[in-house]
């Protein structure tokens, strides 16, 4: 048997957030959903998780700008991930446009973003493809990790990829572009 969570008022409301955020810097978005969890299902609840998330606000504890901005400048500087990877990572979180799009364009303003992907398959050991399969691993893990296939197509072909499997690959994101332009 499940043992329901006990319901929080205000200021044990506020000591548990407090925590919750010396533990992992969130997003208003993710801490309002673990707060949620926590208050009762009706209006006071609601006023008391509001309450609390406007007082950390206030003391800065909790900005949004700042989180996507810190956010977007590790992504990109120690894991080596580009533009579209981060920017989907913060939809995620719960971050606003607006938001994602000034950070991320302040974390990527002065990047190549091919010295970034090939940092990137550095830091990932991946090394230059002898088959199609490794190459289309390759272009899967750089997909994956947010670059461009405009990007993706020109490393490979530095790399000497038979331009057969790079026509190939191409064919196949044009058709995965098509199919994604149809759903939207």
């Amino acid at each position: 048997m499940i043992k329901p969570r006990r319901t929080l008022d205000a200021p044990a409301l506020y000591d548990y957030a407090v925590r919750a955020l010396g533990r992992k810097m969130r997003t208003v978005a993710e801490l309002k959903r673990l707060l949620r969890q926590r208050v009762e299902r009706n209006q006071t609840g609601e006023a008391a998780m509001e309450a609390v998330v406007h007082k950390l606000k206030e003391q800065r504890y909790l900005n949004d700008s700042q989180f996507a901005s810190t956010y977007a400048s590790y992504r990109q500087s120690t894991e080596k991930f580009g533009r579209r990877r981060v920017i989907a990572d913060l939809r995620a979180k719960g971050v606003h446009s607006e938001v994602i799009d000034k950070a991320v364009a302040s974390a990527y303003a002065e990047v190549d973003e091919e010295k970034l992907a090939r940092r990137y398959l550095a830091r990932r050991r991946l090394r230059k493809p002898a088959t199609q399969k490794e190459a289309a691993r390759i272009f899967r893990s750089l997909l994956h990790a947010g670059f461009t296939s405009r990007v993706i197509f020109a490393i490979l072909r530095k790399w000497n990829v038979d331009e057969e499997d790079i026509s190939a690959m191409e064919t196949e994101v044009e058709n995965v572009e098509a199919d994604d332009s149809i759903t939207r």
